[in-house]
């Protein structure tokens, strides 16, 4: 996979102006300032809002792999950060009346993690995939995952400097391996890159940004927003250990939802390493991260369950864009994926 990926196509006003000027200017333009204020008078739904979720991930993108023909100078300019600072507060806004109040009790963290994740009463997209999903709400699907998987680890990656201790070895111990243990083809991106491409899609880094909707982008900018904050990293880590806690059952029915397909194990292999791997993260991220980090600081403990909250409401914005559209009969893409 390439280095770099090609701006992307705008969806508004502000990303229009803005990709414009990372190609082509050393400074902001005041059309790109202009169109950022209008919309943090205007964004009624900034977790749905094309526009303003396809800037944020343009201003993230700068601090992972960047862009072909941007300046990596861009990438700690003031007045873009400033810029993205209004739309990381539009974000959080829309988080927090998604997930409304966060109880937090004198309990362990790990059962009040547990308790969280058994209160979520989300629709489940992996029983609907493993069951009914055609191969092309499957290529739809994975189109919208690729947002994050290509580039899986790296969001929640970015907190382990903000931690000490037993919460910094575990949860280095848990990103060791979504990068394959020091084996570049057992990458969990790389993983998902061999499943993209026997599905017939692009596998490389950022291809399938200009089908992929908002609600794709606003699960990966969580991450991102949390894991770049050192004020968030409580909510990095209650995050992760919410997707490690929730996701093992999850992947063993998309392998038996690809396996219906007639996929074999070369296919399913992102799924079933999932599978076993998570479930004993399960215990490292709950006990060892979070509960050496709340231990040792207890004033941490709302915002891991913040986190981990935000993990499960934006799998349910995920799961009902997806269902939503199948069921009105119609591509939960921006436009119909192409195959490679």
């Amino acid at each position: 996979m390439g280095e770099h990926m090609h701006l992307p196509s705008p969806r508004g006003p502000l990303s229009e102006s803005l990709t414009q000027d990372l190609a082509g200017r050393p400074t902001l333009s005041a059309r790109t300032l202009e169109a950022a204020a209008r919309l943090a008078d205007g964004s009624a739904g900034p977790l749905t809002d094309e526009d303003l979720q396809l800037s944020l991930a343009i201003c993230y993108e700068l601090h992972y792999r960047g862009f072909d023909g941007v300046d990596e100078d861009w990438e700690w300019d003031p007045e873009l950060i400033r810029v993205r600072s209004g739309l990381e507060q539009l974000h959080l806004s829309g988080l927090r009346g998604l997930v409304g109040p966060v109880p937090v009790t004198d309990e362990p963290i790990d059962r009040q993690l547990a308790a969280a994740i058994a209160e979520d009463d989300g629709p489940s997209l992996a029983r609907y995939m493993a069951r009914e999903g055609t191969l092309e709400q499957w290529r739809e699907y994975l189109t919208l995952r690729s947002v994050y998987h290509l580039k899986e680890g790296d969001p929640h990656t970015f907190a382990i400097p903000r931690l000490s201790g037993a919460a910094k070895a575990a949860m280095v111990e848990i990103q060791a391996d979504e990068y394959g243990g020091g084996s570049a083809t057992r990458m969990h991106s790389e993983l998902f890159a061999g499943l993209l491409r026997d599905l017939g899609l692009d596998s490389t880094y950022g291809a399938l940004w200009e089908d992929a909707p908002a609600a794709a982008f606003a699960h990966v900018n969580t991450m991102s927003l949390f894991g770049l904050h050192r004020r968030w990293r409580g909510a990095a880590l209650g995050h992760l250990a919410c997707v490690e806690m929730t996701s093992s059952e999850p992947s063993r029915r998309y392998s038996a939802g690809l396996r219906r397909l007639g996929f074999d194990e070369s296919t399913r292999v992102f799924y079933d390493e999932h599978v076993e791997a998570d479930a004993v993260h399960e215990q490292i991220a709950s006990v060892d991260m979070c509960g050496s980090l709340v231990a040792a600081d207890p004033a941490l403990a709302a915002d891991v369950l913040f986190g981990a909250r935000c993990a499960l409401a934006m799998d349910g914005v995920t799961a009902r864009h997806l269902l939503g559209a199948w069921e009105a009969g119609r591509s939960a893409l921006r436009r119909e994926p192409v195959a490679a």
